[in-house]
């Protein structure tokens, strides 16, 4: 189910707003909808962002060049072993933690990019004709 929301905007906003849903293919509702979720869960949701990225709009872990779903699909390796994966990025374990307690809260969204991950580059090296692809073995 869902609720009709009217609010005012100053132009300015509007302007935004409409480029915004013109860059991501969406109408100005369905974009401030997309924006409002995203505000939402990064301020219930410690150290996670959203940026767009060559898929979409991604959450991704803040000071990252990562993906939430790339941290979940690290973490896999190392038996999910927060404290192994963050000394091998690094990283303070919190930013391990954090995005691995996002994953918790929207399985379907990690399993989904993970899915799409595993197909292979082939469809990101056709919207991307420059990717180089890296192999990347178990720890």
């Amino acid at each position: 189910m869902s609720k009709v929301v009217s609010m005012r905007l100053k132009t300015q906003l509007w302007d935004r707003l409409e480029a915004m849903a013109r860059r991501l293919g969406r109408t100005p509702s369905e974009a401030s909808a997309l924006l409002l979720d995203e505000a939402l869960r990064s301020a219930e949701f410690g150290l996670i962002q959203f940026r767009d990225s060559p898929v979409g709009r991604q959450a991704y872990v803040i000071g990252t060049s990562l993906a939430v779903w790339e941290v979940v699909f690290l973490a896999r390796r190392f038996a999910g072993d927060p404290k192994a994966l963050a000394t091998h990025l690094s990283w303070p374990s919190a930013k391990v933690k954090a995005a691995l307690i996002y994953a918790e809260a929207y399985p379907e969204e990690i399993e989904m990019a993970i899915a799409d991950n595993d197909r292979g580059s082939e469809p990101l090296r056709r919207a991307l004709p420059g990717l180089e692809t890296v192999t990347i073995g178990k720890p």
